[in-house]
Parts: structure tokens; C-alpha cells; sequence
């Protein structure tokens, strides 16, 4: 971890993804939990990766300028500014639309799917819809906390 970011503890409900939070379900983005957030994280962002779709750091959800808040709730709807359960912004996701799009193995095949949790300075200057490099740019010299987890889907 890099030196001055703090250690942000992330999970789920279990390590695997109830059909709901999948393609085989209404597809709903999941319950995040995060603790570790100091007095100065001014907004969260959030990346969703599968290493198991085509390249190295599949992106099936990315989302910005959250609250900082102990609880990201489920089924945050695919737009670009969301402004109930929560206020957010998404972008667009290697899929090529915005919000979560959960996993959906072959038949036979486990994903696993990994969640980067940011605690930023600030709010984030940054357009609705954007991508997740435009992100990663916007959010160098912010970050104030990190932590991971994931869940496995399999069917």
C-alpha cells in the first residue's frame, strides 16, 4: 500500500454473488460495506473488475463522487447521475454501458469478480459517462484510503 493511504476494510454480503446480483437475476450492483474512512474522505469511488473477461482489467461497473458512508446500498440504478438511494455519478464500463453489469460465466465457469474501493479529498470534477482511464486520471493526487474484496459467481 502506498505510504499516507489509509487501509479501507471492504466487503460483501459472502464471497459469493446471490443470482440477484448476476445475469441469471434481475442483475442488481451489490451491497458494499466499507470501514476504515477518515474524517477527511470528502467522496468515494468504486471499480468492479473481472479478470476473466477479455483483458487484463475488464471493468463492469464504475461509480464516483459517493458520500463517504460505511454502506454503498444495492441496486443503484444504471444512469449516469443517480441521485436516489444515494447521489452518485457512473461511468461507462468495458460493456459500453453505464452502471453494474454483473457476472455471467459459460455455463460450467466460475468469475470472480474484484472491488477497489477509493476514499478521495474531493468531489470530482468529472462528466457523467466518463471511462474508467478518464477516472483513474481525475483521481490521481486524491486518494486518501484503499481496500479490495471479492465475490465468485459460478453456473
Amino acid at each position: 500500500m502506498t505510504p499516507g493511504v489509509a487501509k479501507l476494510v471492504v466487503s460483501l454480503r459472502s464471497a459469493e454473488f446471490p443470482v440477484w446480483n448476476t445475469c441469471d437475476g434481475p442483475d442488481l450492483s451489490p451491497e458494499l460495506r466499507i470501514r476504515g474512512l477518515t474524517p477527511e474522505t470528502q467522496s468515494m469511488a468504486v471499480f468492479a473488475l473481472n479478470p476473466f473477461e477479455p483483458g487484463c482489467s475488464f471493468t463492469t461497473w464504475i461509480i464516483w463522487n459517493l458520500s463517504p458512508s460505511p454502506l454503498i446500498p444495492e441496486g443503484i440504478p444504471p444512469q449516469d447521475v443517480v441521485t436516489a438511494p444515494l447521489n452518485a455519478v457512473q461511468g461507462t464500463n468495458d460493456y459500453g454501458t453505464l452502471g453494474w453489469r454483473g457476472p455471467c460465466p459459460p455455463p460450467g465457469e466460475t468469475h470472480r469478480c474484484l472491488f477497489k474501493v477509493y476514499g478521495l479529498d474531493a468531489m470530482l470534477d468529472l462528466a457523467a459517462g466518463a471511462g474508467k482511464h478518464d477516472l483513474i486520471a481525475a483521481m490521481q493526487g486524491h486518494v486518501l484510503g484503499f481496500g479490495e474484496t471479492a465475490a465468485m459467481y459460478s453456473r
